[in-house]
């Protein structure tokens, strides 16, 4: 049995003391957070569960193998770091930092403490993407000329962080996961509407070196809520729209043919309009696949999927995002590898 200390029960940590209790290879001891509220509500619901406002309780406890950490994303260095030095497993809340550096140093102090270090990028333990994942790697899409993401809804305004970090955390997460490469640039325009410093609409751009582009819409001004993207390749293209109950992704065999004939001078394009078919997903939740495989590397000692060096890919492109946003939608360039 894994026992397991949540710090944080807001939005996402009931979530997860839900899913470590339900998994019958954990147990959860302890959950901290600031709000007595919120502990009162994790006590009623958990009888068993110790709280305290302190988080560095459940850090003493030598009972504890690991550590979850659900609060603002400012915090989850520190906290991370703290669960590291305690000798803990940690699985933090995406993105693990907003800088570089201090994604950097929580790599390497789990790997200097042999000490699984995971971040939860729920969406890449989702059925849907890890089909659109299988689907892109076996080259069935062919060469991949775009990858175009919509990820709007109204409301639940973040106060540490803007939308580019809330919102297409989730989606530039899943590009890199499913593409398995690093855009060479990125650019960003965006506006506050509300609170000066933290946009609330912003579209994102990546170039790819193999003429492949992306491109991200986030709002959380919109009507209606959208969670739609697009990847679109020489032979076939996916439609992923994680708001329908049913048929979330489908494939379609349709694009064009480029024909270039030497005695005119024009090019010939052709349109081809296949089929669609939706291919069958596995239906559990997300978090529980996420939950499961944390646990399976705890035992096993093998790399999770959404470790610190993938995290950290996502923190460079939403880094560099930010740099131009600040410089009027500037072209910031990347370089590396996922």
């Amino acid at each position: 049995m894994i026992n397991i200390g949540v710090i944080g029960y807001g939005y996402w940590g009931p979530k997860l003391v839900r899913n470590f209790t339900e998994n019958v290879e954990s147990t959860v001891l302890h959950v901290a957070d600031l709000d007595p509220a919120r502990l009162a509500q994790a006590q009623a619901q958990y009888p068993g569960i110790h709280v305290a406002s302190d988080h560095r309780e459940m850090l003493r406890d030598s009972r504890v193998d690991a550590v979850a950490v659900a609060t603002p994303v400012a915090t989850h260095f520190e906290l991370a770091r703290e669960a590291l030095e305690n000798g803990k497993h940690v699985l933090v809340e995406k993105p693990i930092s907003d800088r570089v550096e201090e994604a950097d140093a929580l790599t390497d102090l789990a790997a200097e403490k042999k000490r699984v270090l995971m971040v939860g990028h729920t969406f890449l333990y989702a059925g849907a993407v890890r089909k659109i994942k299988e689907i892109v790697d076996s080259q069935e899409l062919g060469q991949i000329y775009y990858f175009d993401s919509v990820r709007i809804t109204l409301g639940r305004f973040q106060q540490e962080a803007n939308v580019l970090w809330d919102l297409a955390a989730h989606d530039v997460s899943i590009m890199l996961h499913v593409l398995g490469v690093m855009p060479v640039a990125v650019s960003a325009h965006g506006l506050c509407h509300f609170k000066e410093g933290s946009e609330d609409i912003a579209y994102l751009t990546a170039l790819f070196e193999n003429r492949c582009i992306a491109h991200f819409h986030v709002n959380w001004l919109a009507p209606v809520k959208v969670r739609v993207t697009l990847i679109g390749g020489s032979r076939k293209m996916v439609v992923y729209d994680d708001t329908q109950a049913f048929e979330k992704v489908k494939v379609y065999d349709r694009g064009l043919s480029v024909e270039s004939r030497e005695d005119i001078y024009e090019i010939l394009m052709q349109y081809r309009s296949g089929d669609m078919h939706a291919p069958r997903l596995d239906q559990t939740e997300p978090l529980q696949v996420e939950v499961r495989h944390f646990l399976d590397c705890i035992r096993t000692g093998k790399r999770p999927l959404s470790d610190g060096r993938f995290a950290r890919g996502v923190v460079r492109v939403l880094e560099a995002a930010q740099r131009s946003l600040r410089q009027g939608g500037k072209t910031v360039p990347l370089e590396g590898k996922v």
